[in-house]
């Protein structure tokens, strides 16, 4: 069973064509299994079992769509920082297993410093956003504050 997205323990090492599979498969996701092979110089059926084992190993988490945000009736987008009113294990761990189920929640993201998290939000307008912040964060008895930031433009970089 592949670990939890956010599991910290050591990878097994990968070699060079485990890493040139990953690298071409992050550029593009939708690159048929011939392509890929003769991409990364192994025979198909090499590089089929290789790609299949890299997704048991973790290594590959998914495939997605990207889709443009606004097609979907969602083109609102912010970062909403949470600092938590208390940092015991449970409490933290009950705050991201509700946030990640939360409407319009993309992504959440467990950070060092000030904030405790940062939830990418999706909305169909400021109004709608707003309603998200009042009505499942602040309502939380373990969210102690939120600050939201709008993103004006979202530029998907190589890494």
């Amino acid at each position: 069973m592949p670990p939890e997205p956010n599991d910290v323990r050591p990878f097994p090492a990968l070699d060079e064509v485990d890493r040139a599979i990953l690298t071409e498969l992050a550029a593009d996701g939708r690159l048929p299994n011939n392509a890929l092979a003769e991409r990364v110089g192994v025979a198909p059926s090499t590089c089929l079992t290789r790609t299949r084992a890299l997704r048991e190993r973790g290594a590959i988490r998914g495939f997605h769509a990207e889709v443009d945000p606004a097609a979907l009736g969602l083109p609102l987008q912010a970062l909403v920082s949470v600092r938590l009113t208390a940092h015991e294990r449970a409490a933290v761990d009950a705050f991201r297993a509700r946030s990640v189920r939360l409407p319009g929640v993309v992504s959440v993201f467990h950070v060092a410093g000030a904030e405790d998290y940062v939830l990418h939000v999706r909305a169909a307008s400021g109004d709608a956003l707003r309603d998200f912040v009042l009505d499942h964060l602040a309502v939380d008895p373990v969210v102690q504050h939120t600050q939201t930031s709008l993103i004006f433009e979202q530029a998907r970089g190589m890494g």
